[in-house]
């Protein structure tokens, strides 16, 4: 498969970068990750193994769109929830502790 990474065109397939991977051990995932065998990869770790620049070069959206047009199955970091806003009024509600039940 053609895909084009960093502007640089690319022949991809999944064999190559089954190859490409073997031997390479994984680096602690932080964010998105491909699964590549029984492995998952740091995407930024997979573009720089297959495309042999560094990673600076490119972003991780590249690669993922690749690596799931190959067949691979990629993860990416789950949405934070969104932090609760509390008013000046209740946090000092909550330092205070409720009221006691009589």
């Amino acid at each position: 498969m053609r895909c084009v990474i960093a502007r640089f065109p690319f022949n991809l397939t999944k064999s190559g970068v089954l190859d490409s991977m073997k031997g390479i051990k994984p680096e602690p995932v932080t964010g998105e990750s491909v699964i590549i065998g029984r492995r998952h990869y740091p995407v930024k770790q997979v573009g720089q193994v297959i495309t042999r620049q560094d990673r600076r070069d490119f972003s991780a959206g590249e690669v993922l769109r690749a690596m799931t047009l190959l067949g691979f199955t990629c993860r990416t970091l789950p949405q934070a929830a969104p932090a609760r806003i509390e008013s000046p009024l209740q946090r000092a509600s909550a330092l205070l502790g409720a009221p006691l039940a009589v």
